[in-house]
């Protein structure tokens, strides 16, 4: 049986539709997927949505429709892009699907209560309603939110709360120890500085009229469930936990990597973590948390006018450029930019004049040359640049480099262009020099192949189109037909 692979990318909020940071969490767990698929792994892939809480609530009412109209019509739009974007998941989970979510969601809670975790008290502090987080001042910039530059309201209410204090020394000890491993390493700092000035016990309820928008608190029906109580259920509600069927459940958890923005990292690292050991479950293995996009060095905003509308990128670029440049342009682990000249820049420099180029070189060459029914001939150098090439994706990859990896395939790439050049195989003349020219097209589309084989996790439509042109039987070379410009200028 292969060993089972849990992946989730973190439940997007659908108060509005889906920006440029959706785009890259979304690929790059995509890229870790296929991935592991292809390493043999049995994979399990979860995204979904996140529909609770006063932000969505209060955009609703803004909008004059109700809150399930709104989550309705913003989810359509996220399982749009991800058809879109070719992301391979294999399940969508929904925070207001009654029959999924619901019932996992309820059952944590009964848990936690049964430990003796939930307890009533009266809330008196600031909220901020864009992180739907309830906030101290020591967490605000010059009174405001550092994510939404906004001050907090505060709040005067009778609330559940979950006794996260009583977790403090486990949580420091597990991620210093990396039981629980956080990536980069300036996250799991992060973290432990948060756990090493005090964690609070923290609300896990809204009263029902202040906010009647949530899952009912079970057995107390004047309290809705807060957001991230009932959010981060998500990651095992979808695996059938609170339901009859543990199947999926007993399988894939704990999950082997949650990926997630920065903004959420005290939620998944401190509160997730808690609720679970509250729970008596098992707890997820890593915990990959990247940075932010902006743009033009600016933090994206309405305001600004520098919002990019995934949508309108890929309506005039294509999908597999805009999954290369966000791969290859943003960093691993911090903020990276996007603006629209950085990424023409490197769709002409890398996947015109890069990968579309090369690709256009040998497979002419080889249809012209008639290359068919071919076997052996491949020089060990060329063999040994490709086993190098995925030793080093297999090396980057599950640190989250993605640069890197793509790095070594354009490395490839290179090394075929400099083999193409150096032995000329169009050069005409005698019988040997045929023999030669034909071994040295041989070799091309070995590195050509090789070049798309690695692709499939990160660019799969590309890949796909390349390897369409390369027809093998075993480890013989069946035919090979020229190709469509793959990356017109």
């Amino acid at each position: 049986m292969p060993k089972k692979f849990y992946i989730t990318t973190a439940i997007a909020y659908v108060n509005a539709p889906p920006h440029m940071g959706h785009v890259l969490q979304f690929i790059r767990t995509d890229v870790l997927a296929r991935y592991y698929r292809l390493e043999g792994r049995d994979v399990f892939f979860l995204t979904g949505t996140d529909e609770y809480g006063s932000k969505l609530f209060k955009t609703a009412e803004q909008n004059k429709i109700s809150p399930q109209k709104l989550v309705n019509k913003n989810v359509a739009k996220f399982k749009q892009l991800d058809k879109i974007l070719n992301i391979s998941y294999n399940d969508f989970i929904r925070t207001t699907d009654r029959k999924k979510h619901w019932p996992g969601a309820q059952f944590i809670w009964k848990k936690l209560k049964e430990k003796g975790d939930l307890y009533k008290d009266k809330y008196e502090g600031y909220y901020c309603g864009g992180c739907e987080a309830y906030v101290t001042e020591k967490d605000l910039v010059d009174g405001k939110c550092i994510y939404h530059d906004k001050a907090p309201e505060f709040l005067d209410e009778e609330n559940y709360f979950f006794r996260l204090s009583k977790y403090s020394d486990k949580l420091l000890k597990l991620i210093k120890s990396d039981e629980i491993k956080i990536i980069p390493a300036s996250r799991k700092k992060e973290a432990l500085n948060i756990i090493k000035s005090g964690l609070k016990d923290v609300s896990f309820s809204r009263p029902k009229e202040i906010l009647s928008w949530g899952i009912p608190v079970p057995g107390d029906d004047k309290h809705v469930m807060y957001v991230w109580c009932d959010a981060l259920t998500n990651y095992i509600s979808a695996l059938g936990y609170g339901s009859d069927n543990l199947k999926k459940f007993k399988k894939y958890w704990p999950a082997d990597v949650h990926v997630l923005g920065k903004d959420n990292l005290r939620f998944h690292v401190i509160y997730w973590p808690a609720m679970l050991m509250s729970a008596g479950l098992s707890l997820p293995k890593t915990i990959y948390v990247h940075g932010f996009i902006t743009s033009g060095g600016q933090k994206m905003s309405k305001t600004l006018g520098n919002v990019i509308d995934p949508f309108e990128i890929i309506g005039k670029y294509g999908v597999d450029p805009l999954r290369y440049f966000l791969l290859r342009e943003i960093p691993a682990y911090e903020d990276g930019d996007f603006t629209e000249q950085k990424f023409i820049e490197r769709y002409n420099g890398e996947l015109a004049n890069g990968l579309g180029n090369f690709t256009a070189r040998v497979l002419t060459l080889a249809s012209k040359a008639k290359i068919k029914t071919t076997s052996g001939g491949i020089e060990k150098d060329v063999i040994q640049k490709i086993k190098d090439t995925k030793k080093e994706i297999d090396k980057t990859l599950p640190e989250f480099k993605f640069s890197e990896a793509l790095s070594a395939i354009w490395n490839l790439i290179s090394f075929g262009d400099k083999y193409v050049n150096i032995n000329k195989p169009w050069e005409k003349g005698d019988k040997k020099r045929e023999a030669k020219n034909k071994k040295t097209i041989i070799n091309l589309i070995a590195i050509l192949d090789g070049v798309a084989e690695l692709l499939k996790p990160f660019l799969p439509e590309t890949s796909e189109k390349i390897l369409k042109n390369i027809k093998w039987q075993g480890k013989k070379i069946i035919s090979v037909k020229k190709s469509q410009i793959l990356f017109p200028k």
